[in-house]
């Protein structure tokens, strides 16, 4: 899967009112996610499955959590493998 390590942490949103992670840094490791995701399992694209990951990626990044923010993604990608590899086994029955 593609590496998601915290060796670039991201800059929490600035001023007094912003709470939540850096978009910039939110969106780089998001589309990370999706290319990985496109190159290794494009049947996976537009599945259901894959949305109460991303809701749970939004929310970690509202929420400023960097770590769960990274899991989400961590099980976006596995849920959209896991989604691909059962269409090619039935392909294949």
């Amino acid at each position: 899967m593609a590496a998601f390590d915290s060796t670039t942490t991201p800059a929490h949103a600035a001023g007094p009112e912003r709470t939540g992670l850096d978009s910039e840094w939110c969106a780089e490791r998001a589309s990370d996610a999706l290319r990985w995701l496109a190159v290794n399992f494009p049947e996976c694209s537009g599945s259901e499955a894959l949305h109460p990951h991303q809701e749970s990626a939004h929310a970690a990044a509202v929420a400023g959590d960097e770590a769960a923010y990274l899991e989400a993604l961590r099980q976006y990608m596995r849920a959209g493998r896991d989604v691909a590899l059962g269409m090619r086994r039935g392909a294949a029955a």
